[in-house]
């Protein structure tokens, strides 16, 4: 069946800010999708409250509104454009979801006459009425734990006297397994089963009977409305039940699955998609298997719609998921649209991989001081990165390398845990850090039966790490003179870095480095084609490996790379790594607006990241992709193989920011602002040099090394002091101290975590006004882009605090020293593109708190807010094309703009959740106001009192 003609414009609603459980893989989804309908000529509107996406650029979609995500809203939308014909709910996670039903039930879509696209409506209750679900599995034949529902705290309790403990308590309607708890003893169930039953909107809960150590698998599915099925994915969860999936480290395609098993497994999931309703798209389906050799398989759930596994299932294959879900929800069949990525074959194919994946999440633990760190039924992580290799030890150890948690990959790093009590403790109760834990179990002596019998770990999976740990063993018994060229082929295809096996070889990672130039051990890349290179692919998606030499009949060795280098001149973006707090999804916006503007530059451009769930990872973002760490042996690599005319650094965030003095060191072009000018910036005693000879204030502050050079300088600046580290980011570790003892204390820790680093001891100007201004400077002219003023006094982290767009509160006469002081310092610093700085005024005088010469968190929200797209511009001036003369700048904005930080503390009961100067927000929305008299202003500027943490 071809398109449905009768649809000409559709509405796509949006997943809003991020939170823990929903993050920036539902906005992957939707930018895919809004491509997916403009290439077939339908127009298309959005709803989405969050700025700080590339889905809400003016680029994006025909029409587009940065409005709360309510049935108010749309209702507004909906009048504005009668010509709305559908709305396509499935791309914008649980949010668009539960906002499309709500619509629903209201009537909304009815009055508009607009037709739900993509879902059935019935088959969204039926999978989160678990009930409802249990039923119809019991019906078709599909096996489930046992489970009962309740919808009071006494059915609650008959049921766990029934089933007996232990159990698991699922919350109905809710997203990233809120309000999910594993109850092992009788006595926690009581406040665990209230909880459930508070946290559904619906008051439901669903008890099951847990099935703990069994395996868990997941599979992605796509479907048309001829019922043709394909499975794009098998994905194996290298955790047994009992961790969420999002909080598990998975793998792909699944290992341990005998192929009986899988067959079984498949059949039952287009089974169970076949029996939830008539619909046509993407569908996540989940199962547990029996650890023993039956491989019982019971369902645990099935999502229809694109979920967080989507998103990594497409990046894992190659295979576009939701593009295709929404050419499939306009009524196209599977055998009617393209393979993507071949673009000579059909779309109606399963995938082949001929390399692993491996995902590991990446967790802010940190950031919750008292927080609970075990993992469980709730998720906890805040982003993820994604490994490509050939086998699992490399695909694992090249996502240990892309965390960027200072770890060089599993071990060999000095940073083992060699405290058997902890270990043991860190085994049982599954913890953030356990893909290093195993490893540090084996290398302690803890045989492999007593882990198993612990985690309920696959043996696969854990003699993989016994593997490694004999050949770190192995290597340790050579030197970089005596190591043979088949030991060291061999830990470079098991993943292991330069520097770890410098660490076993007990040298410098350079001469590691020098001695594979000399031994011909280069890396090789390799196109994710999705078909296994059966078909050509003409989508230029890389990763790296090492391959043995082959021979030719003439006696020529050589590695094949598939990567053929151009001779047109290059630019490499780097990519801003994984999602965390402090750094989230704005640098993505960032990098993707920097892909586009090199290439509108004459550019062929390049991408490396490590993201699975971002826009800048999508295989037909930049020219060439290479989805490998933004870690420096990776790179350095491909700057060798591409020979860029140069990197930009300055649109990733801190990940890419870290990087330029290497760089630098190693002779390669940071196009932009120099590392020196990045390193003047960051270096507080330096930079505070430069604002005093350009006249500039900033707080009395000196520099402290250690705990007793802090409480010297503190009878000099006299309290409250604000301590901070040098070189951080998000605000890590700053705190406002009160007193000698709280001094003591804090510097102590933040010198035990961060040995060696230089502590920044401000005097904090108590109830000053804070603000910020983001500039774009060619090296001659400055163009403010944006200032903006804290409803929150200053001491609250610029990422947690309510801004205006213009200012509300400042005078010309602060305004004008705001202007001037920005100018000042970006040509000072000899600034070539963005620049972020920081300030405090009090009495009418504007301090200085700190300069950022590079992207900012703020940058993707002033362009929304303008409708400008400023990170263009600022490419074009790093590149040296365009000067600050050369662009027409005409920023719209009736009213004002508010950034709302949003917390995700709700994962975190037990958290202090005043806020201070250490970022805490995962996520933001946008407010657009028409004067200060709002209502919404109002509140929260009477708030604004309450938020310092002392």
């Amino acid at each position: 069946m071809p398109k449905n003609e009768t649809l000409k414009s559709i509405l796509i609603i949006g997943s809003g800010p991020i939170i823990i459980g929903q993050a920036c893989e539902f906005d992957y989804s939707g930018s895919q999708a809004l491509r997916s309908l403009r290439e077939d000529g339908i127009e298309t509107v959005l709803i989405n409250s969050n700025p700080a996406t590339i889905m809400t650029d003016p680029s994006m979609a025909d029409h587009i509104y940065l409005l709360p995500l309510t049935t108010k809203s749309l209702i507004k939308i909906l009048k504005e454009h009668p010509q709305i014909d559908a709305v396509l709910p499935t791309m914008g996670g649980q949010t668009a979801l539960n906002l499309c039903i709500e619509a629903d039930e209201k009537g909304i879509w009815e009055d508009f006459d607009v037709e739900i696209i993509g879902v059935d409506i019935d088959a969204i209750n039926i999978t989160e009425d678990r009930e409802q679900f249990r039923e119809l599995m019991l019906k078709i034949g599909v096996p489930m734990a046992p489970q009962a529902t309740a919808t009071s705290y006494l059915k609650g309790k008959e049921i766990a006297q029934e089933f007996g403990f232990p159990l698991v308590i699922r919350a109905s309607y809710t997203l990233g397994g809120a309000g999910a708890s594993f109850v092992h003893k009788e006595e926690d169930f009581d406040e665990l089963l209230t909880r459930g039953l508070e946290i559904s909107p619906i008051h439901e809960v669903m008890i099951d009977k847990a099935l703990i150590g069994w395996k868990e698998y997941e599979l992605e599915l796509l479907r048309d409305a001829n019922d043709n099925v394909v499975i794009i994915c098998s994905i194996e969860n290298m955790d047994p039940m009992g961790i969420h999936t999002g909080d598990s480290i998975t793998v792909a395609p699944a290992m341990t699955l005998s192929d009986r098993t899988y067959q079984k497994m498949r059949d039952m999931a287009i089974h169970m998609m076949r029996s939830i309703g008539d619909f046509a798209g993407g569908c996540n389906v989940q199962f547990a298997v029996s650890p023993d050799e039956n491989e019982d398989i019971i369902a645990i759930e099935i999502n229809p719609r694109v979920s967080r596994s989507s998103a990594l299932a497409s990046k894992a294959t190659g295979y576009p998921i939701a593009k295709i879900a929404a050419k499939l929800a306009l009524g196209y069949n599977l055998d009617e649209l393209n393979n993507q990525i071949t673009k000579s074959t059909s779309a109606l194919f399963e995938p082949t991989l001929d390399y692993v994946i491996v995902k590991i999440p990446r967790w802010n633990f940190d950031k919750f001081e008292g927080s609970d760190r075990t993992l469980g039924l709730q998720m906890k992580s805040v982003g993820e990165v994604m490994g490509i290799g050939r086998s699992f030890q490399e695909a694992l150890h090249k996502a240990t390398q892309s965390l960027e948690i200072k770890r060089n990959g599993l071990g060999a790093d000095g940073k083992e845990n060699k405290n058997y009590d902890q270990i043991i403790e860190k085994l049982t109760y599954a913890s953030w850090d356990r893909v290093f834990i195993i490893y540090d179990a084996i290398r302690m002596g803890i045989p492999l039966s007593r882990i198993h019998e612990i985690t309920k770990i696959d043996m696969w999976f854990l003699k993989q790490y016994e593997e490694l740990h004999f050949l770190n063993n192995e290597i340790s018994t050579f030197t970089i003179d005596t190591i043979q060229k088949d030991l060291l082929l061999e830990a470079k295809q098991k993943g292991y870095g330069d520097r770890q096996i410098a660490h076993m070889l007990n040298c410098l990672e350079s001469q590691v480095y020098n001695k594979r130039e000399e031994l011909g051990i280069n890396r090789v890349y390799k196109l994710v084609d999705t078909c296994a290179a059966e078909f050509e692919a003409k989508t230029p998606y890389y990763y790296s490996t090492f391959e043995s030499d082959m021979e030719t009949a003439d006696g020529n060795r050589f590695a094949h790379n598939e990567s053929i280098v151009t001779d047109k001149k290059k630019i490499i973006v780097l990519g801003s790594g994984p999602n965390r707090i402090g750094q989230g999804i704005e640098f993505d916006y960032c990098c993707v607006h920097g892909v586009l503007a090199a290439a509108e530059c004459g550019y062929e451009t390049i991408m490396i990241n490590c993201n699975p769930e971002t826009v800048s990872t999508d295989f037909d973002t930049a020219d060439k992709l290479y989805f490998e760490p933004v870690f420096w042996e990776h790179i350095y690599d491909i700057i060798k193989h591409e020979k860029p005319e140069g990197v930009i650094v300055q649109l990733g965030g801190q990940t890419a920011l870290k990087l330029a003095e290497k760089l630098t060191k190693y002779g390669i072009k940071i196009i932009g602002t120099s590392f020196e000018s990045l390193d003047l910036a960051e270096d507080r005693g330096n930079f505070s040099k430069l604002l005093k000879a350009n006249d500039i204030p900033y707080p009395q502050f000196d520099i402290a090394t250690t705990a007793d050079e802090a409480a010297a300088i503190a009878d000099v600046l006299d309290f409250p002091i604000l301590v901070r580290p040098s070189y951080v980011l998000g605000g890590q570790g700053m705190k406002i101290v009160i007193n000698k003892e709280e001094l003591e204390k804090h510097v102590v820790d933040l010198l035990r975590r961060m040995p060696g680093n230089q502590l920044l001891l401000d005097h904090y100007l108590d109830g000053a006004i804070e603000a910020e201004a983001d500039a774009i400077c060619d090296g001659e002219d400055v163009y403010i882009i944006g200032i903006m003023e804290h409803i929150e006094p200053c001491g609250i982290h610029s990422g947690d605090s309510n801004s205006t767009l213009p200012p509300f509160n400042i005078g010309e006469f602060v305004m004008q020293q705001i202007k001037d002081h920005t100018k000042k310092i970006a040509l000072a610093l000899n600034t070539v593109g963005l620049i972020n700085i920081q300030f405090a005024i009090k009495d009418d005088i504007v301090y200085i708190i700190e300069a950022n010469p590079r992207a900012s968190r703020t940058v993707p929200f002033i362009a929304k807010a303008y409708g400008e797209p400023y990170v263009n511009y600022a490419t074009k001036v790093m590149l040296g094309e365009k000067k600050i003369k050369d662009f027409v700048f005409n920023p719209k904005l009736e009213g004002f703009a508010i950034k709302q930080p949003v917390f995700s503390f709700n994962k975190f009961p037990n958290v202090n959740k005043k806020l201070g100067p250490e970022m805490k927000s995962t996520g933001e929305s946008i407010l657009f106001i028409d004067s200060l008299k709002d209502d919404q202003f109002y509140d929260l500027y009477s708030r604004r009192k309450m938020y310092l943490s002392k």
